[in-house]
C-alpha cells in the first residue's frame, strides 16, 4: 500500500520558531510517525526569527503569488529536510519579516495570507496530502477554503483540525476580514455574535476534530471551559476526540541532558546531588532534607498563580524552599519579588525566562506545583516527571489526565492531585506532599521512580493519530 502523505500546516514548530507548546508539538509529533507508512511534511510562515543556519540548508522551491483581497502577495517556497521530515517555510517579508511570531494588528491578514498560501502551494512542492492536519486558530480557515473555495482542486483531501487552546479562536469583525476573504455574505459556520470566527469555521467544515487531551475534549463541551463554543463542540461531537500529548524524550533526558549538573537515570542520590547544586546556585541553605518545591510557569491566573499568592506566606511556613521561575502579569511578579524579600532563606523568584535554569530546576526539585485554573494538555508536568519532580496539579485537562494520586498503602500513582479550584484545597495537598517526603523516605523514593518510570513519548500519541486519519481516508485494513 502507498505510503499516507500528511501535511501538518502550524504557525510554528520547535527548533525554528516557537512561542509556547504548540511549537514543541508540531517540532515533536511529526518526526513520531513510522516512515514505512506516512510522507509527514510541515508548512510554517518563514519567520525573521528562524536561525539563518536552516535557512541557508533550505532550497528555494518556487515562487508564486497569493489573492489576498484585492491584492496579489509574493509567496516563496522553501524546502528544509531532517529526520525524515519535509518542512516548508512561506515567505513574505511584508508579513512575515518582524520581530516576534503573533499580536500584530493585522494578525488576521497575515494568518488568511498563510492559509491560501498553505492551500495553493500543493501543486507548486508536487505533494497532493492524504491528510491536511491543521492546528490552532492561525490555520483554522484551512478546512473552512478547502471546503468552501478550494473543493474542486483537492477532492480527496480530508482535514484535521487540533484545538491546543480553546481560549485563541481568531475572532474578527466581518468588516475587517470580508473583503481579504472574499467573503460577498455572512457565512454562518463563522458566525459569532457578529463576528466572524476562524477557529467555529474550522469545528464544522474538519473531518476530524481533536485537542490536546481526552480530560480537555470533554471539558470544552461545557461553558466553563468551552470559550463560547461549547455548543458547537457539542454539535460536533460525533467527530471530535482527545489525543494526549507527549513529550520528546530525546530533548528531555535526564541521562544527557547537557543543562543540569548530575545526568542520572533513576539513581535517587544523583537526583540529591542535583538538589544540593541548586540549591547552591540559588544561593539558598544547601539542605538535602528540605523539600524543594518549584513552579516554571507563565504568572497568570490561568496556571493557577492567584492560588499560590492567597496562600504564598503559609507554604512559607513549612518546612521548604521554594523556587518560581517565568513571567507574566506585573501584579504577580512584584508579589513574588517582595514574597522572596522577605524569606530570603526560604524563597527565591526568576522573573525571567531561562531555558538552562529551567532544566536545573526540574532536575533539582523534588515537588513540582502545577495549579492550573485550565491546562488543555500541560508539558511541565510531563518534563518535571521525566526528570523526578513529582507534580502537584489541580485536576483538569492534560493534568487529570497524567498525574495520578499516590496511594502509600498500594505504593501507585505518580504524584498529588486536587480537584477544586480553591486555594487551602492546594495548601492541604501541599501539606500532604511535604509530610510524606519528611515521614517516610522509602514511600518517597517509591514515588520519584514511579514518576521516573511514568512514559509520554509521542509514539502512542503518533500511533492514535495515525488510526484515526486511515479511519477517514477509509486506508483501515
Amino acid at each position: 500500500m502507498e505510503k499516507l502523505q500528511i501535511l501538518f500546516a502550524a504557525s510554528e514548530a520547535f527548533p525554528f520558531a516557537k512561542s509556547g507548546g504548540l511549537g514543541d508539538v508540531i517540532g515533536s509529533l511529526p518526526k513520531a510517525f513510522p516512515s514505512k507508512e506516512t510522507d509527514v511534511r510541515v508548512i510554517i510562515p518563514k519567520y525573521d526569527c528562524i536561525p539563518q543556519e536552516y535557512i541557508d540548508e533550505s532550497k528555494l522551491v518556487d515562487i508564486f503569488y497569493v489573492h489576498v483581497g484585492n491584492s496579489n502577495q509574493y509567496c516563496g517556497i522553501l524546502e528544509y529536510k531532517a529526520d525524515n521530515v519535509t518542512y516548508y517555510f512561506i515567505d513574505n517579508e511584508y508579513y512575515f519579516k518582524r520581530p516576534g511570531l503573533y499580536g500584530y494588528y493585522d494578525d488576521a491578514e497575515r494568518f488568511i495570507f498563510f492559509s491560501r498560501a498553505v492551500l495553493e502551494c500543493i501543486p507548486y512542492i508536487n505533494f497532493y496530502p492524504d491528510i491536511l492536519h491543521c492546528h490552532d486558530w492561525q490555520t483554522a480557515l484551512v478546512p473552512y477554503l478547502l471546503k468552501e473555495q478550494y473543493a474542486w482542486h483537492y477532492q480527496n483531501v480530508k482535514t484535521v483540525f487540533t484545538i491546543h487552546n480553546m481560549k485563541y479562536q481568531g475572532v474578527y469583525s466581518f468588516s475587517d476580514v470580508a473583503g481579504l476573504l472574499n467573503f460577498d455574505y455572512f457565512p454562518m459556520t463563522m458566525e459569532f455574535y457578529n463576528n466572524i470566527n476562524f477557529m467555529k469555521g474550522a469545528l464544522y467544515t474538519a473531518d476530524l476534530v481533536t485537542t490536546v487531551s481526552p480530560t480537555y475534549a470533554e471539558e470544552i463541551k461545557q461553558p466553563y471551559y468551552g470559550e463560547g463554543l461549547d455548543g458547537v463542540v457539542v454539535d460536533i461531537a460525533y467527530k471530535e476526540v482527545g489525543i494526549l500529548n507527549g513529550i520528546d524524550d530525546n530533548e528531555y533526558n535526564p541521562q544527557n541532558d547537557p543543562h543540569i549538573w548530575t545526568n542520572f537515570k533513576s539513581s535517587y542520590l544523583k537526583k540529591t546531588e542535583n538538589k544540593k547544586a541548586l540549591q547552591a546556585h540559588m544561593n539558598l541553605p544547601v539542605d538535602e532534607t528540605k523539600p524543594v518545591i518549584s513552579m516554571i510557569t507563565r504568572l497568570v491566573d490561568q496556571k493557577g498563580i492567584d492560588l499560590v499568592a492567597a496562600v504564598i506566606h503559609e507554604i512559607l511556613q513549612m518546612d521548604l524552599q521554594f523556587i518560581v521561575l517565568g513571567t507574566g502579569d506585573s501584579q504577580y511578579e512584584n508579589m513574588l519579588r517582595e514574597v522572596a524579600y522577605t524569606y530570603p532563606d526560604k524563597m527565591r523568584a526568576c522573573i525571567t525566562f531561562d531555558e538552562d535554569l529551567s532544566r536545573k530546576i526540574y532536575a533539582g526539585s523534588d515537588i513540582f506545583l502545577m495549579p492550573s485554573k485550565f491546562e488543555p494538555c500541560g508539558l511541565s508536568q510531563l518534563i518535571a516527571m521525566r526528570y523526578g519532580a513529582i507534580p502537584i496539579v489541580r485536576e483538569t485537562g492534560g493534568l487529570k489526565d497524567t498525574v495520578h494520586q499516590f496511594d502509600t498503602e498500594t505504593q501507585e500513582g505518580n504524584g498529588f492531585s486536587f480537584s477544586t479550584y480553591n486555594a487551602h484545597d492546594m495548601l492541604n495537598v501541599i501539606q500532604n506532599a511535604v509530610n510524606l517526603f519528611h515521614t517516610d523516605k522509602e514511600a518517597w523514593k517509591k514515588l520519584t521512580d514511579n514518576a521516573l518510570k511514568s512514559k509520554f513519548d509521542w509514539k502512542s500519541s503518533a500511533d492514535k493519530y495515525l488510526d484515526y486519519y486511515k479511519k477517514i481516508t477509509g486506508r483501515q485494513s
